[in-house]
């Protein structure tokens, strides 16, 4: 029982050379209709620029056309059916031409709840609907079969803290999404029956960072109840006081609270404070996750608990784009953890480790990637749709401002590690923390000018050997009718980090500035110069955000009154060097983990020389732009050579923070 088989059954391959589609609600868009569209053997191009539609058109698909080629091209329109008539003539002519919208699918259900949901909900909401033959139903009975039978929250059922608790575990934990039209029906619900009155429901069953923070405040409450007498309270322990009481003590709801120590998402307290011994846990030693003895002791099981926690949750190649997204989180702790002291008894498991996520990551970047780039950019899956999600920001309000700040080369372990040094300078600071895929290869003329540009790197063929034009793609995205900026309403920057270079930043801050772009350099100048591995990145990073350079750009922002959006272009790993090329000039770019050629049959000959290397095929690049990475954790240079780079497929590299920073 699957809704992608009723849209599948329209693709008969060789049917018709141009099928024109509208796809008004982005159902082609979902990964793996998308796949399995694709390995039908067909082509699909999104037509949302007409300009860069008819680049890509006549540059790549009109030439197998007139010699002849088999070929089943698929042109998606994000609209209507009557908006097909706005397409060029040439395109109208094919006779070919489908609809598919979420009312076909779901006829009886609500279309603006269904809507909201991610797509790749929709598996259960199809199943659902086969299985209970739902009547018309209006926008509250959607909302409570969908909250029923997609999310597994029946209200009847629940009846006491614990059992909301769970719930709330289970999606925030995994990263899930609940829309805000279910979560204000989920609440409406529990209100009307008045229960959980001393909850603030409306935070933290909408807000996963909130709902974190609120079990953290209430954690040493529950310490305190369970493991200290009243007489050994001391003054300190006032601290911790909350007139919040959850039930951690449930058997299930202790599974993930071990995971949440584990991975970071909570901090344990201090055991000495509230005068905590070991004696005290006798009865209770699972509350241990959540206490700080001794920090290398507390170090080193935590460590063994990631390594044991991660071990067991690789996500297979078949995974959607957030269980890679959620693993890259943890997987970045561990990384930050793991080189703070390299623990000897752990050497060998994390290693091991590390291959197991490498193998795993390049299998399911093999089979899913080529889905990413097309997906709906609320929330962005790839840095290219963050101008997109930035525009609808805008949207909602004409005194809305927005600063982009692309930390160039700051991969997630990195960002970590920076964010720590922030809050020590700045408690006040809030910084919800998100993921977005980088673009393959991973350097900054491509990942970072997709930003810049709000598309695809296919769309801005002419200055992928530079970032020359950043400026001007960024000021033209915003100027664009779509979006409908002014040249003074927009601002572009870059060479940041320095202690001097906050005044430049200042003189672009004009009162009629509404969206601003801002480029800091100083991790990549600090990668490109680093001899010391991961361990070292971390030391440079932690020393230059100490500095306060950072710290005092985020405060002018702030004063400013921008809403702030921190991403960037791509991450670094450690590599070993497997050996140059002996390919003279016939590399458009040599970069220590990605060569890249204008021609197959050259970069086949490179590849003899390296049998492992990879010849990534150019999803959403030029035709003829070939990349040919180097393999695992390894380097085109000196071989046994140490050296941090990027450029390749590596969680580190291609998975990358995109943070919102808030008072």
């Amino acid at each position: 029982m699957n809704w992608r088989n009723q849209i599948l059954k329209e693709f008969t391959p060789q049917v018709a050379t141009l099928t024109l589609v509208a796809d008004p609600d982005g159902l082609l868009t979902e990964a793996e209709m998308l796949q399995r569209i694709q390995a039908r053997g067909f082509e699909i191009v999104h037509f949302e620029d007409a300009i860069a539609f008819r680049y890509i058109y006549e540059s790549q698909y009109r030439p197998q056309q007139q010699q002849g080629a088999a070929l089943d091209l698929v042109i998606v329109v994000n609209k209507d059916t009557q908006e097909l008539r706005l397409l060029p003539y040439d395109l109208i002519q094919a006779r070919r031409q489908l609809a598919f919208s979420i009312g076909s699918l779901f006829p009886n259900l609500s279309y603006s709840v269904v809507n909201s949901l991610d797509r790749s909900n929709f598996d259960a909401l199809y199943q659902a609907q086969a299985q209970h033959k739902p009547e018309q139903l209006g926008e509250n009975a959607t909302k409570e079969f969908i909250l029923r039978y997609v999310y597994n929250i029946d209200p009847d059922l629940i009846q006491q803290t614990s059992d909301l608790l769970l719930i709330l575990l289970r999606w925030h934990y995994r990263g899930q999404r609940l829309p805000e039209i279910l979560c204000d029906r989920f609440i409406q619900t529990l209100r009307d029956r008045q229960l959980f009155s001393t909850l603030p429901l409306e935070t933290i069953i909408c807000d996963r960072q909130a709902f974190f923070a609120f079990l953290q405040q209430a954690w040493p409450e529950f310490v305190r109840q369970h493991l200290v007498k009243s007489s050994q309270v001391s003054e300190a322990t006032g601290t911790y006081t909350t007139s919040t009481k959850l039930p951690f003590e449930n058997q299930d709801i202790r599974v993930y609270i071990n995971h949440l120590f584990l991975e970071g998402y909570l901090q344990p307290i201090n055991a000495d404070e509230l005068k905590i011994t070991t004696t005290n846990l006798e009865s209770n030693p699972w509350i241990k996750v959540g206490l700080c003895f001794d920090p290398k002791v507390d170090q080193h099981r935590r460590l063994q608990g990631l390594l044991e926690s991660l071990d067991s949750s690789i996500p297979p190649s078949d995974a959607k784009h957030q269980d890679w997204l959620k693993f890259s989180e943890a997987w970045a702790k561990l990384i930050v953890l793991w080189h703070q002291d390299k623990i000897s008894d752990f050497h060998g498991q994390f290693l091991t480790l590390q291959g197991k996520v490498d193998a795993g990551f390049f299998r399911w970047v093999s089979s899913r990637y080529g889905t990413l780039y097309n997906q709906p950019p609320s929330p962005p899956v790839m840095l290219h749709q963050i101008p997109r999600f930035l525009a609808r920001y805008l949207e909602a309000s004409k005194t809305n401002k927005v600063a982009l700040v692309v930390l160039d080369g700051l991969a997630l372990d990195q960002w970590l590690v920076l964010k720590d040094v922030l809050l020590a300078q700045r408690p006040q600071l809030s910084f919800r923390d998100e993921t977005v895929f980088a673009w393959l290869p991973t350097i900054t003329s491509v990942s970072r000018q997709a930003i810049f540009a709000g598309k695809p790197p296919n769309l801005f063929p002419s200055s992928l050997e530079t970032t020359a034009k950043e400026e001007s793609l960024w000021k033209n995205f915003w100027t664009d009718p779509a979006q409908g900026l002014n040249q003074a309403e927009v601002a572009y920057a870059k060479g940041l980090g320095e202690a001097d270079s906050v005044s430049l930043v200042e003189q672009k801050l004009s009162p009629k500035l509404r969206v601003v772009g801002l480029v800091v350099d100083k991790v990549d100048k600090i990668m490109h110069g680093m001899q010391l591995g991961t361990a070292g990145m971390h030391n440079q990073v932690r020393q230059w955000a100490e500095l306060g350079w950072m710290a005092n750009f985020l405060d002018l922002l702030l004063a400013q009154k921008f809403k702030i959006f921190l991403t960037s272009d791509h991450g670094n790993i450690e590599a070993t060097g497997i050996g140059q090329p002996r390919e003279g000039a016939i590399a458009d770019l040599r970069g220590e983990r990605v060569r890249i050629y204008s021609d197959s049959i050259l970069r086949a000959k490179v590849k003899s020389e390296f049998p492992n290397a990879i010849e990534w095929q150019p999803l959403g690049l030029p035709e003829k732009y070939l990349p040919l990475l180097a393999p695992d954790r390894q380097a085109f240079i000196q071989e046994g050579k140490q050296i941090v780079a990027h450029g390749g497929i590596s969680v580190e590299e291609l998975v990358v923070p995109f943070i919102s920073v808030s008072v």
